[in-house]
């Protein structure tokens, strides 16, 4: 499953031949997130994150070490395990034991003003909705796919920092953390555990970079709040 089947996609995706190659880097671990999140990873997805070099990013950070997790816990599992366990965290009878949804992070409630924000956003952005679909755009793996096109497309860093600042640092590394302790993840949790990390790489990086994109971006999240009957509440914020 994608980002467009997901709900989201771009008129026009283009990867630029002249980004980074670390910026590709970070464009290939949000679109890896996006696809472990969307469904639950077939055989041949296994077998590539069973070849992640252990060695690789051997630096002693706590990214490099969920690397490494990830790489053991591919190695531990199976298709159909991985299927059964996909089911009860996200979807189970009524509802998963995880909530995968922005507005749901930010408001305790489905379908609330930060769903029409990232609507408005990602419309400027050139992604329309599609028809047909019921999964709302604000869906953990969505963002990390638009997340991911955002940044392979050559898009500035302040346009990167805005789009994360407003729609996934406010609350998607509480929700890998809340993977990380979900009574029902296994091979998931060192998905939580290298999203955790990613993130806060992330939120550190823009906060050093374009500090000024990161702080109106939280400006609007709180005029949003001020707005509607909403209780946003941040990462940063506690």
């Amino acid at each position: 499953m994608t980002a467009e089947a997901l709900g989201v996609a771009e008129t026009a995706v283009v990867v630029n031949p002249a980004v980074d190659p670390e910026d590709l880097l970070r464009s290939n671990t949000y679109s890896l997130l996006g696809h472990l999140l969307a469904a639950p990873p077939s055989e041949e997805s296994l077998d590539l994150l069973g070849a992640i070099d252990p060695n690789a990013g051997a630096d002693d950070t706590l990214l490099g070490a969920a690397w490494r997790m990830l790489q053991t816990a591919a190695g531990r599992t199976t298709v159909q395990q991985l299927d059964d366990e996909y089911h009860e965290l996200f979807i189970g009878i009524g509802r998963g034991e995880l909530m995968p949804y922005g507005s749901w992070y930010m408001t305790g409630f489905l379908m609330e003003q930060p769903l029409a924000l990232l609507r408005t956003d990602l419309d400027q952005m050139g992604f329309q909705r599609q028809e047909g679909v019921a999964e709302p755009e604000d869906h953990a793996a969505a963002l990390c796919e638009v997340m991911g096109m955002t940044i392979s497309s050559g898009s500035t860093l302040e346009q990167q920092a805005k789009f994360f600042g407003r729609h996934i640092a406010p609350w998607m590394g509480r929700f890998f953390r809340d993977m990380q302790q979900a009574k029902c993840a296994h091979f998931y949790r060192a998905v939580g555990q290298l999203g955790e990390q990613f993130i806060d790489v992330e939120t550190q990086a823009f906060s050093m970079a374009v500090p000024d994109v990161l702080k109106a971006a939280a400006s609007t999240r709180m005029t949003v709040r001020a707005n509607g009957s909403t209780n946003m509440k941040s990462d940063q914020e506690g």
